[in-house]
């Protein structure tokens, strides 16, 4: 992990903030430096002034929410982490931008994950300014159908929407995604992850290994197997049969 990196907090309950400190202080060794803001205009004067790598940000302010803050600097050379009880709708929408938010209290085990993935993210600056570009497009988005999906990954950034993905593939802790212009992309992430966020798009899960849109659906054969529109073939699982078969009655 990179050395001395500084971190900022801002978040309006001063013991959440203290909270946090205590946590990076003790678990992340690479954090050497934080500052503490109660109140979205003193963060927004310790960014101009700190220059953090690192914000951990709070999303429900009183005056200035975090959201607001951010569209506030035109320049976005640190890393985001929100952390948050906050709304269903807006944690979607992070979460579908590829973005990394806390629940609060916030878990030791998930900060030090998500404090490594950024430091990771952190060498790609253009992916990351993309990846805010789509969640704020997101978060103007009220209507579900409208999100789009951010799929970093080892060659770059692809953004798409959910009717664009035929269906995903489980391999280990990484997910690869099957699109309708013939093209494949693996994120570092699992299927369970991307069936929390895609069931209410009409994604089924067929198999352990495999997450189908149900809309690309061409055939299902007596041999338990969904033929897909691109040609390819996915398996139904035994354990699964009876939920697959109750979701496809829906198309």
């Amino acid at each position: 992990m990179k050395a001395e990196l500084k971190a900022l907090i801002i978040d309006d309950e001063a013991m959440a903030c203290d909270m946090l400190e205590y946590l990076i202080s003790q678990h992340i060794s690479s954090i050497t430096s934080i500052k503490k803001a109660t109140s979205a205009a003193e963060g927004l004067q310790l960014i101009h002034s700190f220059y953090p790598d690192i914000i951990f940000l709070d999303i429900q302010m009183p005056f200035m929410n975090g959201f607001e803050l951010l569209s506030k600097i035109p320049k976005h050379y640190f890393s985001v982490i929100f952390t948050t009880a906050y709304s269903k709708y807006a944690i979607q929408a992070i979460r579908f931008s590829a973005l990394d938010y806390l629940l609060k209290p916030v878990d030791k085990e998930e900060l030090i994950h998500a404090v490594e993935r950024h430091i990771k993210q952190g060498e790609e600056k253009k992916q990351v300014k993309a990846l805010y570009l789509n969640f704020i497009n997101n978060l103007n988005n009220r209507e579900q159908k409208q999100l789009r999906l951010a799929l970093p990954s080892s060659s770059g950034l692809r953004i798409v929407s959910p009717a664009e993905i035929i269906h995903c593939t489980g391999i280990n802790n990484y997910t690869q995604f099957h699109l309708i212009d013939g093209t494949n992309t693996m994120v570092s992430k699992t299927v369970k992850e991307f069936e929390e966020m895609l069931s209410v798009y009409g994604f089924i899960r067929t198999h352990k290994s495999h997450l189908v849109n149900r809309k690309h659906i061409k055939e299902i054969r007596n041999d338990n197997i969904i033929v897909l529109n691109n040609g390819q073939q996915v398996e139904i699982s035994r354990r699964r049969q009876h939920e697959v078969m109750e979701a496809l009655k829906k198309l």
